[in-house]
């Protein structure tokens, strides 16, 4: 099993930044890559960004290349959702998640994030 904790979570006005973080503890041995979605009221959820383990590859949904940025800290099996020139649209729980084969299993919590115009 594989535990995950969001935080980073809050309030911002448009423009502003925030960085969301998701540590994983349990089982981290079996971590091979590391997503984050969000969903928003009346969405669907979505995959923000997502980050392989061995390679440092990195994939980001079209709605927010260019502003957000995923990166990883080995020592504290920590991941960082660094999102910059936020937008209200932008406002959504986002969740990070851990798959295994093909599909995500382990989800965290969640964080809300609030972006204002």
């Amino acid at each position: 099993q594989v535990q995950l904790a969001e935080s980073g979570g809050g309030s911002v006005q448009a423009g502003g930044s925030l960085r969301l973080s998701c540590t994983a503890s349990g089982r981290t041995d079996v971590i091979f890559a590391m997503g984050w979605f969000r969903q928003a009221p009346g969405k669907e959820r979505e995959l923000v960004a997502r980050l392989a383990w061995s390679t440092g590859t990195t994939i980001y949904a079209d709605s927010v290349k260019g502003r957000f940025s995923i990166s990883r800290d080995d020592a504290e099996a920590t991941v960082y959702l660094q999102m910059n020139s936020l937008k209200p649209e932008d406002t959504a729980t986002y969740v990070c998640a851990v798959p295994t084969v093909s599909t995500y299993t382990y989800w965290g919590q969640g964080t809300q994030v609030t972006v204002s115009p």
